[in-house]
């Protein structure tokens, strides 16, 4: 004769053991998801922290803006903080024999074209080169502040520059972004008192320009590019414009002494 209560009471026992681990089980599994999720979470900070101390070889650009209303404003260009490749070591210094391998044109010395100061609505000059190296100019505090930009100043501002003995390093946008950011590493070298950004009025890929002096180059041609440029700075950056250099107060290597 089968025991129906005694049967029942195992079956209900079973039940509540069955129940029990099923609670258990998920307890467990709540709790191991817990620890993953804070696990990450943990690991994302770290990685972040890492990361914005310049963590795992990451490069961190600089636009080397120097802004004081006695030196020059950004005029509200923004800045180029680009982080640049490092230039190679100078192959050819000697600046025609380096201009010449570029391909690039020099004119050194041209006529200056006038010191007047005009204001920053005027209309802009028709100056006599592209781009230009000298002539009426913004007046004071509106000349372009050294540093890198990611837009084009205004001609008028970037001349009244050049008469305190600055270099500014030019660029179509339409050129390859691994040959913009050799620019900007080249710039890095020598941003106390110059200028980098781009330009699509100019009838060159790259030039610099100095006061009365230009270094147009057609076309890109990596290493000799960079030589003529670094070529053009330690020639003219500092000796031309009749306003000195020194005027506007500015620290890091310059075109004359860029860093190694």
């Amino acid at each position: 004769m089968t025991d129906r209560g005694g049967n029942e009471e195992r079956e209900s026992l079973r039940a509540e053991r069955e129940e029990s681990e099923a609670r258990e089980t998920r307890g467990n599994t709540r709790l191991i998801v817990a620890y993953a999720v804070a696990a990450v979470v943990v690991l994302a900070v770290a990685v972040g922290v890492f990361l914005a101390v310049g963590g795992g070889g990451e490069a961190k650009g600089d636009a080397h803006i120097n802004v004081n209303a006695n030196y020059g404003s950004t005029n509200g260009y923004g800045p180029d903080d680009r982080a640049g490749t490092e230039p190679p070591p100078a192959a050819v210094t000697d600046l025609r024999k380096a201009a010449k391998k570029a391909g690039c044109e020099l004119r050194l010395k041209l006529p200056d074209e006038g010191h007047e100061h005009i204001a920053p609505s005027a209309k802009t000059p028709s100056y006599k080169t592209n781009p230009p190296t000298s002539g009426p100019h913004v007046e004071p505090p509106y000349q372009q502040a050294d540093g890198a930009y990611s837009e084009t100043p205004a001609e008028i501002d970037v001349v009244h520059s050049l008469e305190h003995g600055r270099m500014a390093i030019q660029y179509s946008s339409e050129l390859p972004e691994e040959d913009q950011l050799a620019l900007k590493g080249l710039y890095d070298t020598m941003y106390g008192a110059a200028l980098l950004f781009p330009n699509d009025e100019m009838p060159f890929e790259v030039a610099a320009t100095t006061w009365t002096n230009l270094l147009g180059c057609p076309t890109y041609e990596g290493a000799a590019t960079l030589d003529a440029i670094r070529a053009f700075g330690k020639a003219t950056w500092g000796k031309y414009g009749g306003e000195p250099v020194f005027a506007f107060k500015f620290s890091g290597p310059t075109p004359e002494e860029p860093a190694e």
